[in-house]
C-alpha cells in the first residue's frame, strides 16, 4: 500500500489547505499544474519512441483544490492501449538458452508453425529496462518541491493576513 505523505503532520496541513481552498483562491493549483507540466515534458523526452503515440498519451491532471496531481497515463483505455510501457520501464526477464523460471529446462520442440501456437514457453529474449517515470521525477524534484513549498507558504501567508 502506498503512503500518501512522508511528513507526520502533513494530514493536518492538507486539512488546513483544503479549508482555505473552500474560502479563498489559493496558489497551489497553478503551482501544481506548472510542476506537473515540467515533469510531463521530461517524461515525454525520456520515454522510448517508436511511433510517438505513447508519449502523446501522457497527460497531467490536478484536482480542483490543487492538493493532488496525477502525471502519466490516465484512464482505462490508455492503460489497455499502452500496456507495454511497463515492459519498457522495467524490462523483461525472457527465456534464454532453453531455460525457464527456476532454471528448469524447456522442451526442445518447435512451439509454432507460423500460424498455430503449440506451447507455453516461447523463446523470448530478455529486454533491458529503459526507465523514464522515476528519472523524470528525480530530475525535476528539487525545483518542483521548492515551487510547491513557496505556493503553500504564500497561501498560508495570505490566509493568515486576511483572517
Amino acid at each position: 500500500m502506498a503512503r500518501r505523505s512522508l511528513l507526520s503532520g502533513d494530514f493536518k496541513l492538507r486539512k488546513t489547505l483544503r479549508a482555505i481552498h473552500q474560502t479563498m483562491d489559493n496558489h497551489l493549483k497553478p503551482a501544481m499544474e506548472q510542476a506537473g507540466q515540467r515533469v510531463l515534458a521530461t517524461m515525454k523526452e525520456l520515454v522510448p519512441r517508436d511511433t510517438g503515440e505513447a508519449a502523446a498519451a501522457l497527460s497531467v491532471f490536478v484536482s480542483r483544490s490543487g492538493l493532488n496531481a496525477e502525471i502519466g497515463l490516465r484512464g482505462k483505455k490508455n492503460y489497455r492501449r499502452f500496456f507495454y510501457l511497463r515492459f519498457l520501464e522495467y524490462g523483461t526477464k525472457g527465456y534464454i538458452g532453453g531455460k525457464r523460471a527456476g532454471n528448469r529446462n524447456q522442451r526442445d520442440t518447435v512451439k509454432t508453425d507460423g500460424s498455430h501456437w503449440f506451447g507455453k514457453h516461447p523463446d523470448i529474449p530478455a529486454r533491458p529496462a529503459h526507465p523514464w517515470l522515476r528519472p523524470a521525477y528525480q530530475v525535476n524534484r528539487e525545483v518542483v518541491l521548492a515551487d510547491i513549498r513557496a505556493a503553500v507558504n504564500e497561501t498560508l501567508r495570505r490566509a493568515t493576513s486576511d483572517a
